[in-house]
């Protein structure tokens, strides 16, 4: 029996904006500790924050992607 399973992207848009949201909501979270941080803490916290930033950014355009292959049938898979 094939193990293989097909790549299902039908929902890919709906998991990266329920990813995004979640990342922001973390950033909001760290941002609330900053002011009950060390300074050690506080930069460590606005160093992820700058990486969820630019996670952020990689996902909107991963969502651009997954919009226009959906928008095209996904016959480019």
């Amino acid at each position: 029996m094939n193990s293989f399973n097909k790549d299902n992207r039908l929902d890919n848009v709906e998991k990266l904006h329920d990813a995004i949201h979640n990342t922001e909501q973390s950033m909001i979270a760290a941002n609330d500790a900053i002011s009950f941080s060390s300074a050690e803490d506080k930069l460590a916290i606005k160093a992820k924050n700058e990486r969820r930033k630019a996670s952020i950014e990689a996902m909107k355009e991963e969502v651009q992607d997954e919009q226009e292959a959906r928008e095209s049938g996904y016959n480019n898979i």
